[in-house]
């Protein structure tokens, strides 16, 4: 959810005014984020540089995961061949 409570909106105006004090708010983690309005609808949302980070750190855990998930699954699809078998298919090639 983007916005959770009203006082997390920002206008782009408002945000030109006050960008030192919601900064501020930010940085020292009174507020947990602002959502940029511009033209009545969400164009950005601003947050420390520390919840950013979690979030980045996450999402690549998540990529990471989704990753293992495909090599397992091909894993499962693969032909197995026992270990003699390739150092013979290795020696043959040598």
């Amino acid at each position: 959810m983007l916005l959770e409570r009203a006082d997390q909106a920002v206008s782009s105006t408002d945000l030109q005014k006050s960008a030192r004090i919601l900064l501020g708010r930010i940085a020292d983690g009174t507020q947990d984020r602002y959502v940029i309005i511009r033209d009545n609808r969400p164009t950005a949302v601003m947050l420390s540089t520390a919840h950013y980070e979690s979030l980045m750190d996450e999402l690549e855990d998540l990529r990471i995961e989704a990753i293992a998930r495909d090599r397992l699954a091909s894993i499962k699809q693969a032909k197995l061949i026992s270990h003699e078998d390739m150092l013979k298919r290795f020696e043959e090639t040598a």
